[in-house]
C-alpha cells in the first residue's frame, strides 16, 4: 500500500515537473534568442510572437524578428534594422532547455532582410573595442534555411540607388560567432534574366561594419537571358570565382554565348569572354580590369567601367583593342547585309560607350576610333572587278583592265565613330597597287547607304588609263586639268549606290571646293 502511494507521488510530482517546464520553456527560449541574437551582433533586438509547442519535443516558431545596427550607427541617424525576419521556425530537444548552449539543428527563415548601412555610417573596423564585454552565446544552430530574402546595400553616393540583391534561396552552416559561415545560396538576376548559383565562406560578420565582412566563393550563371536587353539576343553562361568583401568584390570569370546577336542584324555569332572586374557592393558598379574575348573567329581585348546611374540605368564605356581580327565578324554581327561587304585583317583602337536609356542597344551605342585594314576583299564581285581594274589603269596597264582581272592586294586606314546606326569615316586612306584614295564618307549599318567623296592619286595619267589609242590621244588635253604628283593623276570621285549597286564617278564639286579650301588657307597663311 505504501509503495503505491510513493509510486502516486512521484508520478504527481514528475507531472508538476514537467508542467513547470512546459510553462518556463517559451520564456526560457524567447530569453536565450533574444540574448544570443543582441551579443552576436550588439544591438538591439525584437521579437513580435514566439511559440512553442511540445507535441512533438520543442517545436519553436516566431515572427516580426528584428535586430538593429549598433547604437553607435543608430545615433548616427540610421534607424532602419539590419535583419527584418518574417518568420522562423527550428525543433530542439527538451533536455536542450538544460543545456549550455543550446544545441538547435535547423532553422527554418522565410522573409529576410538584411539592410546594411552605408559605409559612411558605420563605425570603421579599426575603431572597434576589443576590450568591450559581450554576453555570452546561449543558443547554438548547426545550419539556417531561407527561402524568398533580399540583401540591400545602402548607399549615400550621389546619383546612386541602394543595391538590391534577390536571394531564392540561401543555406548557411557551421553559424558561429569567429567563424566564416558555409553558404549554398541562389540570386535572381534581373537583367540578364536568370539565376545565379553561388557557393562558398561568409564572415565572420563584422559587427562594427558588416560590409566589411569577408566574401569568397564560386558562381555559375547558366542560360542567361540576353533578350531581356533590348535590341542584343542569345543566351549566354558564366562561371568564376570571387573574393573580398561585401563591399569591394574581385570577380575572375569567363563567359560562353553560342547565338549572341544584335538586332540591327540578327546574325547570331559565338561570343566567349575571359574576364577579372572589381564590383562595389554599395552601388553595383562593375570595373573590368581585363576582358579577353573572341568573337567568331576574332580575338581582341577591352576595359572599362559599367556604372549604375540613379533611375536610369547603366552607362557603359569601355577602349577595345583588336590587334589583329577578321572585318567580316564585326560587319556579320552588326550589318544586315549578308554575306558581309568586304573581309580582312582588321585592326583597331575604338572607344565604346552606351548611356542609360530604354531605346536598343544599337540606337545609344557610339564607337570613336581609328582602325587599320589590310587584305581588303569586297564580297560583291562588281564592286571587287572595279577596283582591280582601277588599280590596273592606275597603274597604267588598261588593256588588262577588264572583269574577272586577278584581285589585287589593298589597305584602309582611317578615323571612324558610329552613331545613330551610321558609320561616318574621315581621313580615310585606301592604298592599292598603281593609286591610294583620300576619302571621306558614311555607311550605314543596314547596308542602303553608302557615300564616299575624296580624291585619287594615280601612278599614270589619265590618257594612259584607255586601252582605246584616240581615246588616249583626245584625253591628253584633260591631262593637265588633273595633274598629280609625280607624273601621275589627282582624280576628285564619288562612290555612292548601295550594297548591291555601288557607283563610281568624277566628282567636279569636290574638285572645286579642294581649290577653294587651298586658296583659303593660303591666304591665311599670308
Amino acid at each position: 500500500m505504501w509503495a503505491g502511494i510513493v509510486v502516486l507521488l512521484l508520478v504527481v510530482g514528475l507531472l508538476v515537473a514537467v508542467e513547470v517546464v512546459f510553462q518556463r520553456a517559451a520564456p526560457i527560449l524567447k530569453g536565450r534568442i533574444l540574448e544570443t541574437l543582441s551579443t552576436r551582433f550588439d544591438a538591439k533586438v525584437e521579437l513580435d510572437t514566439f511559440d512553442v509547442s511540445v507535441l512533438k519535443g520543442l517545436e519553436v516558431s516566431g515572427g516580426g524578428l528584428r535586430i538593429y545596427p549598433p547604437n553607435d550607427v543608430v545615433a548616427a541617424g540610421w534607424t532602419h534594422p539590419l535583419f527584418t525576419v518574417g518568420s522562423f521556425r527550428f525543433r530542439t530537444n527538451l533536455h536542450g532547455l538544460f543545456e549550455h548552449p543550446t544545441r538547435v539543428g535547423s532553422v527554418y527563415v522565410g522573409g529576410l532582410v538584411i539592410d546594411i548601412p552605408p559605409r559612411e555610417m558605420r563605425r570603421p573596423v579599426e575603431h572597434q573595442d576589443g576590450n568591450r564585454k559581450r554576453g555570452k552565446i546561449k543558443i547554438a544552430v548547426d545550419e539556417i534555411l531561407c527561402e524568398d530574402s533580399q540583401l540591400i546595400v545602402e548607399t549615400l553616393k550621389p546619383n546612386k540607388e541602394p543595391k538590391v540583391f534577390q536571394l531564392k534561396h540561401i543555406e548557411l552552416r557551421h553559424v558561429g560567432p569567429d567563424q566564416p559561415w558555409a553558404y549554398d545560396a541562389v540570386l535572381v538576376n534581373a537583367i540578364p534574366r536568370g539565376d545565379i548559383h553561388a557557393w562558398g565562406g561568409f564572415g565572420p560578420w563584422v559587427t562594427e561594419s558588416p560590409g566589411d565582412s569577408n566574401l569568397t566563393g564560386r558562381y555559375t550563371f547558366d542560360k542567361a537571358d540576353l533578350n531581356t536587353i533590348r535590341g542584343i539576343g542569345g543566351m549566354t553562361s558564366s562561371t568564376g570565382t570571387f573574393h573580398g568583401m561585401v563591399n569591394h568584390i574581385a570577380v575572375d570569370g569567363e563567359t560562353s554565348t553560342p547565338n549572341f546577336s544584335l538586332d540591327s542584324a540578327n546574325h547570331p555569332m559565338p561570343l566567349t569572354t575571359k574576364f577579372n572586374a572589381l564590383v562595389d557592393g554599395t552601388t553595383g558598379d562593375t570595373y573590368l580590369q581585363q576582358v579577353t574575348a573572341k568573337l567568331g573567329g576574332t580575338s581582341f581585348t577591352t576595359q572599362g567601367a559599367i556604372v549604375n546611374i540613379k533611375g536610369q540605368g547603366h552607362d557603359i564605356q569601355l577602349d577595345v583593342q583588336v590587334p589583329a581580327g577578321r572585318i567580316q565578324d564585326f560587319l556579320q554581327l552588326a550589318v544586315k547585309t549578308n554575306p558581309p561587304v568586304v573581309t580582312g585583317v582588321f585592326s583597331t583602337r575604338t572607344k565604346l560607350h552606351i548611356p542609360p536609356g530604354k531605346q536598343r542597344v544599337m540606337e545609344k551605342l557610339t564607337l570613336q576610333g581609328n582602325f587599320r585594314l589590310r587584305g581588303i576583299h569586297f564580297t560583291n564581285p562588281k564592286f571587287e572587278d572595279k577596283i582591280d581594274m582601277l588599280s590596273l589603269r592606275a597603274q597604267g596597264d588598261p588593256r588588262d583592265a577588264k572583269p574577272g582581272a586577278q584581285d589585287v592586294t589593298s589597305q584602309m586606314d582611317g578615323a571612324f565613330t558610329l552613331n545613330n546606326s551610321r558609320f561616318n569615316v574621315s581621313k580615310l586612306v585606301y592604298t592599292l597597287p598603281g593609286a591610294h584614295a583620300n576619302l571621306d564618307g558614311v555607311y550605314s549599318l543596314d547596308g542602303e547607304q553608302f557615300d564616299f567623296h575624296g580624291q585619287v592619286f594615280t601612278q599614270a595619267k589619265i590618257s594612259k588609263m584607255v586601252a582605246s589609242g584616240w581615246k588616249s590621244f583626245l584625253l591628253k588635253a584633260v591631262d593637265p586639268f588633273f595633274k598629280g604628283e609625280n607624273g601621275g593623276s589627282q582624280i576628285p570621285v564619288h562612290i555612292s549606290g548601295t550594297k548591291s549597286e555601288p557607283k563610281f564617278g568624277l566628282d567636279l564639286h569636290y574638285k572645286d571646293e579642294s581649290k577653294i579650301n587651298a586658296a583659303a588657307d593660303k591666304n591665311k597663311a599670308k
